[in-house]
């Protein structure tokens, strides 16, 4: 890549001669990247090829690459050369083998055939790779079809070095079924004041601004479809309550105006009025949850869909606050099953809701009791987010966050604003390569945030080549703030770090326990170590923003199949090591290791420090047991993280089997979740909820990969009864 930053000329001694290490290798793509000369030791490392002897066949090879600019074929041939010469026959071999075996797996990773092949034959690591798609229905087997082509065209894309990173699980290019293929966004803050206030258009519908609360929702649920279609990520509505008051108030005004007709007494006027709008408010939160939970977007799944409440003050305000949470509560359908989508979020305020006599305080123990029963609604800690964030919103989807930005009039700019995609750099591997030496990881390190640049610079690149009436729903009507025309550069929406695009990360706990052993969640100098590892990352993130003028966020990764992926493959290449690779997953970003059984006040105190560097993403979660009986101490823990955390999930069993009814927590097994009295496992005589990422999904209808039952089958019970 030009303009990389060579490292500086090294000299070493080989058999009493000074000779120059190679500065700069040229890859077979044609890349420029520093030369790294430990990936000589870790291909030998392989081949079995340890001690002096590794160190002759090291010193051979610069012995005759003694040149300022060497390529990739010159440093392969010279490997296979030095160690024939010295007598490593079955390991030159090997090696020629091995090569050609990446270039065969490379062929069959960008030919269409293959994969449509492995998804005819219903291979588990494709239809289960997203926990809310059903691969049974028509609708998502055509698009796991269309993706699994847009995959293989998308890394013949992409440039060949990062292809084969992410191929080989250096780096994961996520959502590649979609992206680079498509020029399509990730996730977004859908700007719905400005779609409903001023109307919009979709397919041959000119839409104009509702009158009534019920048509403000109905427009929303069509808004989110359309919006969910045209982009890969999940879609946010932020201060929901705030939103659609004015509309509400519509109601109000109508209500008043018929019972002028035929009430005289203006008090009893008002009453009528207010209960005949409590009820509209109701009845438009509950069909706002059922079209949503009805929807299927072109991805073939329920978009993914996160609402934002809670700062409202006013009485309608209020009230949609209190019928967001009785609709959740009530459950869906005949049977009152949990509503997976969309994903509640409620935002606690000192002064507002937190303690006893706050205005809204009798909403936040709704909110307590709504958790308990529906493990939403997450909560935001109004004034955390934004010490970290630096301006209030919710999440992007499910846990990815804007940072506070302001437009050419200093006005804060929040909804309308996007994600352009997600690179994750598997952690683990470098830890593994380095063997426990810190000063090899840091210079592997290196070299993968290189290559994650890269990878994120091509995705910045690509959504760039975008055309407004590719997705009018986003450009040109409102969705994303500013109305473009067809003619316009949608780079406008983009640059000058009005989008974030996030460098993803995973499994800070496995590099914790290479240079420190399993048990490190309370030694310091881990610690310190793991948070070391989170604020350089930041650095290169504050490093390429400034280079390119695109916010660059760092993001703890929502990796719901990542977890599996990064180990699986690991553990083909190093083997199956205790607390790292054996235990078939990997620990999601900065979280405590969930075979552990910590208070819910160690796990936070242990994790709060890590999102203030990873700010572009994160959320906490806490595990429970049953706290239906108990919402107090579901409390307790919310009061007490507000001043240490921003954003909270809880996890509660909330299983139930219809069949014997058994309510609590399904079992897991390795073909999915089933009831422990009875055994049931058909979706259609139970509702299992889990939380596979940010999100809520049904593992019985939709089953997660093995890693992830692992995880959830082993979550640590707090010290709640």
């Amino acid at each position: 890549m030009e303009g990389t930053k060579m490292a500086p000329k090294e000299v070493v001694e080989v058999k009493n001669k000074a000779i120059e290490v190679p500065t700069v290798l040229i890859k077979r793509d044609g890349a420029k990247r520093p030369f790294a000369a430990y990936k000589l030791g870790l291909v030998l490392n392989q081949l079995k090829v340890n001690g002096a002897l590794q160190k002759e066949v090291i010193n051979e090879i610069l012995k005759n690459l003694n040149r300022p600019i060497v390529t990739a074929a010159d440093v392969y041939r010279e490997m296979v050369v030095a160690m024939n010469k010295l007598g490593l026959n079955q390991q030159a071999t090997n090696f020629v083998e091995e090569h050609k075996r990446r270039q065969a797996e490379w062929q069959k990773a960008t030919d269409p055939t293959s994969r449509l092949v492995r998804l005819q034959q219903k291979d588990p690591t494709l239809v289960h790779e997203n926990a809310n798609k059903d691969s049974r229905v028509f609708n998502t087997q055509r698009d796991l079809t269309a993706g699994a082509v847009a995959k293989t065209l998308g890394l013949k894309m992409m440039p060949e070095h990062v292809a084969k990173a992410h191929l080989r699980g250096d780096i994961h290019y996520h959502d590649l079924d979609y992206t680079p293929w498509s020029t399509m966004t990730n996730c977004c803050l859908i700007d719905f004041k400005e779609m409903l206030n001023h109307g919009f258009k979709i397919g041959n519908a000119e839409v104009e601004s509702p009158h009534s609360i019920q048509t403000a929702t109905a427009q929303m649920s069509q808004i989110i479809a359309n919006v969910a279609s045209s982009q890969y990520g999940g879609c946010s509505a932020d201060r929901i309550d705030e939103l659609l008051a004015p509309f509400a108030q519509k109601n109000y005004a109508k209500h008043l105006k018929a019972a002028a007709g035929y009430i005289d007494d203006s008090k009893k006027r008002q009453k009528f009025a207010v209960e005949r709008t409590k009820k509209d408010i109701y009845d438009a939160m509950q069909g706002l949850e059922y079209e949503i939970n009805t929807l299927f977007s072109s991805q073939g799944q329920t978009p993914f869909t996160t609402i934002g409440f809670g700062l409202g003050t006013s009485w309608i305000e209020r009230e949609i606050q209190k019928s967001i949470l009785k609709v959740r509560i009530a459950g869906l359908g005949k049977e009152k099953r949990t509503a997976i989508f969309p994903k509640l979020i409620f935002t606690l305020k000192r002064g507002l809701n937190l303690h006893p006599g706050d205005p809204n305080y009798d909403i936040k123990e709704l909110a307590v009791e709504c958790a308990t029963k529906r493990m939403y609604p997450d909560i935001l800690m109004y004034d955390k987010i934004k010490e970290i964030t630096g301006s209030f919103k919710v999440p992007m989807g499910c846990r990815s966050f804007l940072q506070g930005w302001k437009d050419e009039n200093g006005q804060e700019v929040n909804s309308g604003r996007m994600n352009l995609g997600v690179v994750t750099v598997n952690l683990p591997r470098i830890a593994l390569e380095s063997r426990g030496n810190k000063q090899l990881f840091w210079e592997i390190f290196s070299e993968r945030m290189q290559t994650c640049k890269e990878a994120l610079v091509f995705k910045v690149n690509r959504v760039k080549q975008a055309q407004p009436d590719n997705a009018p729903i986003l450009y040109e009507y409102g969705a994303f703030g500013k109305r473009l025309k067809p003619e316009d550069d949608v780079d406008q929406l983009f640059k000058h770090r009005r989008a974030t695009v996030s460098l993803g990360y995973i499994g800070l706990y496995e590099v914790g326990t290479v240079f420190y052993g399993p048990n490190w969640e309370h030694n310091q100098q881990a610690h310190k170590f793991t948070l070391e590892i989170v604020k350089r990352m930041k650095e290169k993130c504050v490093e390429w923003s400034d280079e390119y003028d695109y916010h660059f966020s760092l993001y703890s990764t929502p990796s719901e199949s990542l977890t599996d992926r990064f180990c699986r493959l690991d553990s083909a290449r190093f083997g199956r090591i205790p607390d790292i690779t054996a235990k078939d997953y990997y620990t999601n970003s900065f979280h405590y290791d969930v075979r552990k059984h910590p208070t819910p006040f160690e796990k936070l105190t242990f994790e709060m420090e890590y999102p203030k560097y990873a700010s572009g993403g994160f959320i906490h979660y806490c595990e429970y047991p049953n706290l239906k009986q108990n919402p107090k101490a579901l409390e307790a823990v919310w009061d007490w993280a507000y001043d240490k955390v921003g954003y909270l999930g809880t996890n509660t069993p909330i299983d139930h089997c219809f069949k014997c009814g058994f309510e609590g927590e399904f079992k897991a097994t390795e073909k999915g979740f089933e009831c422990p009295t009875c055994g049931n496992h058909d979706p259609k005589t139970c509702d299992c909820v889990k939380r596979t990422c940010g999100y809520l999904g049904n593992p019985l209808v939709r089953p997660m990969v093995h890693g992830r039952h692992v995880e959830i089958a082993s979550r640590a019970k707090n010290l709640f009864n």
